[in-house]
């Protein structure tokens, strides 16, 4: 997830740009950049680090000019660096091309211009689309624009200038989003509102499948398909910018388990193919150690650990190899029992969490591979790990994790597929597994939309000081996620309990009117779920109940939340996200600040 921003118009680019750029940083921080025309001249700029940095590199340059664009990078292809930032040019310095999304079929589009010749400056799989651009180009930017993006594959949006145009920009939109805000004598296009909300409240949206021309009078959109325009329906912002920020929402949290449909895609995007097999090409290095293992290690710290317990599960049901999941802060010290045929998987939002970096280093020295899963690029984990799946989920600025958690076991489940795969193992039913796989995000989707319930819910918890959260099996994993949540953002102490373990002591704690909630997804053991259930009923608890079966367990609950059925193994994935939404509405009705709960950071980089 990157930010994109363009101006066309009276004023200077570089202003405008910059400040949509600080804007949208939160979308990336990795490296930034600008490309002005000027006359017939290609101004670019661009730098590693922050948009200060790029503030600072542009003090030094004139970057005078009345059209634009920029983009602030989230790394996904390459390094950070200032070599693979945006914008992108091709052989020569005649078109500049930013770039938000993955081409997946980069390589091989990349090959057949290293025959022809081509010579290239970054790692970056954009810098494809610049040279084919460039390659296609006939005096017509649009058509040469049109005809290349029909070659991509993957997710993409596309801002494209050229000097030979020199007051327009061409937009291209697939699956990752793009707006086009209307002012009066010029226009700006960026990834999300609040770039645009300063000049214009005025603006329309490209759907997928569609592209724009835009020049300071006019702006066009257009299908993809076959070039025939499109009329567009002007929508008006009408957000503060306090609120425009946030992208229409009072939080990032908030705005991140919105996000989380478009995260459960990107985690997929190009590794689950059409007839369900699974591709991990950034393993390709280990699969042979893959392959041999005798045993996994899933270690992790916090929501990340909470995803390792499901991965657990997952592995051991099957791939039917040992696997053992621990927090990194206590294996680092307990002198673990490591065997050289294990391999260690170490699981990271940021990259940087110091006791799974010791993790990764007890384990190196000790000559046993290591496999990260892991959200942001060229981190210290990612760095020092044997091989690394990124998480694809973008920037996380919610200190509380929300779709980072969603993004692990999405690609948990991936990676426990291509284990099966590649080990022979036939276990379960994997057909089903990938098929509601592709169902997730719309279901996802579903589930957010229902926000309103959760909020009820929430007010009917808000007043307490004590809450529990039940389950078995891969409930029980998702039960200690939930409780996560409610305690670090809303303050009231929670708790979490495999059910079949409430008679060996919490039981005691159960009084008229507590709040227990019961995640019962599981077919296996439902039977055992009602039973427990029951024993908390009877003890004046009071009921809420997720379910995928909610026909069974009405009569024990006024509140019963019906979940999608899929498959047992993909639940986690749609329980936790009314639990998300219940921890959410519940610190807001305290009267916390659920961005920055106290006493905690986002990246814990000390012991």
């Amino acid at each position: 997830m990157c930010g994109i921003v363009g101006y066309t118009g009276p004023k200077q680019a570089d202003n405008i740009l910059i400040e949509g750029l600080e804007i949208l940083e939160y979308r990336g921080y990795d490296s930034a950049g600008v490309a002005i025309i000027a006359g017939q001249d290609l101004k670019i700029v661009k730098k590693v680090g922050k948009v200060s940095e790029l503030i600072a590199e542009m003090t030094q340059v004139d970057t005078s000019g009345n059209c634009g664009i920029s983009h602030t990078r989230w790394a996904t292809h390459g390094k950070p660096s200032d070599a693979n930032s945006h914008p992108h040019t091709g052989v020569h310095d005649q078109f500049a091309v930013v770039h938000n999304g993955i081409i997946e079929n980069y390589q091989e589009l990349k090959s057949e211009l290293l025959a022809n010749g081509n010579v290239f400056s970054s790692e970056t799989d954009t810098e494809v689309i610049a040279h084919l651009i460039e390659q296609a180009y006939d005096g017509d930017l649009f058509t040469a624009v049109r005809e290349v993006v029909r070659k991509l594959e993957g997710a993409y949006a596309l801002a494209v200038i050229c000097t030979n145009e020199p007051d327009r920009i061409i937009a291209v939109r697939k699956e990752t989003p793009l707006l086009i805000g209307l002012g009066d004598g010029e226009k700006i296009l960026a990834s999300d509102p609040s770039a645009i909300v300063k000049y214009t409240k005025k603006f329309w949206r490209l759907e997928n499948g569609e592209m724009a021309i835009i020049t300071p009078d006019t702006a066009e959109a257009f299908r993809i398909i076959d070039g025939v325009s499109i009329q567009k329906e002007v929508q008006e912002i009408d957000w503060n910018i306090e609120q425009a920020q946030h992208s229409g929402f009072d939080h990032y949290m908030r705005k991140e388990i919105a996000e989380q449909p478009e995260v459960i895609e990107n985690s997929m995007r190009g590794r689950l193919k059409s007839d369900g097999q699974v591709v991990l090409p950034e393993l390709s290095s280990v699969a042979e150690v893959l392959r041999k293992a005798q045993r996994f290690h899933l270690i992790a710290c916090g929501t990340s650990y909470h995803a390792g317990l499901v991965g657990k599960y997952l592995l051991e049901q099957i791939v039917r190899v040992p696997v053992e999941a621990d927090v990194a802060s206590e294996y680092r010290y307990r002198n673990p029992l490591i065997g050289q045929e294990d391999v260690v998987v170490v699981i990271s939002q940021s990259g940087e969490t110091a006791d799974t970096l010791a993790v990764v280093r007890l384990a190196k020295s000790k000559g046993v591979p290591v496999i990260g899963i892991v959200n942001v690029v060229n981190s210290s984990i990612a760095a020092e790990c044997d091989a690394v799946v990124y998480l694809q989920a973008g920037p996380e600025i919610g200190v509380a994790s929300t779709k980072a958690y969603v993004s692990q076991i999405v690609v948990l489940t991936l990676f426990t597929l291509y284990l099966q795969h590649l080990r022979g193992t036939e276990s379960v039913d994997t057909a089903r597994i990938t098929r509601d796989l592709r169902k997730l995000s719309a279901y996802v989707a579903s589930l957010i939309l229902d926000d309103e319930k959760f909020e009820q819910v929430a007010m009917a918890i808000k007043d307490h000081e004590n809450c529990f959260f039940i389950g078995r099996l891969v409930d029980y994993a998702v039960s200690m996620e939930g409780a996560l949540k409610l305690k670090e953002i809303s303050y009231i102490h929670a708790e979490a309990k495999a059910a079949g373990e409430l008679k060996h002591g919490s039981l005691a704690l159960i009084q008229e009117g507590t709040p227990v909630i019961a995640l019962a997804t599981q077919s296996s053991v439902r039977e055992k779920m009602y039973s427990n259930i029951m024993e908390v009923k009877a003890r004046g608890g009071e009921m809420i109940i997720l379910t995928n079966h909610p026909e069974e367990f009405r009569n024990l609950s006024d509140t019963v939340i019906t979940l999608p059925d899929v498959s047992p193994f993909l639940s986690p994935v749609l329980s936790v996200i009314p639990l998300q939404l219940l921890a959410y509405h519940a610190a807001v009705l305290r009267g916390n600040n659920p961005d920055r709960p106290r006493n905690l950071a986002k990246s814990v980089t000390v012991e």
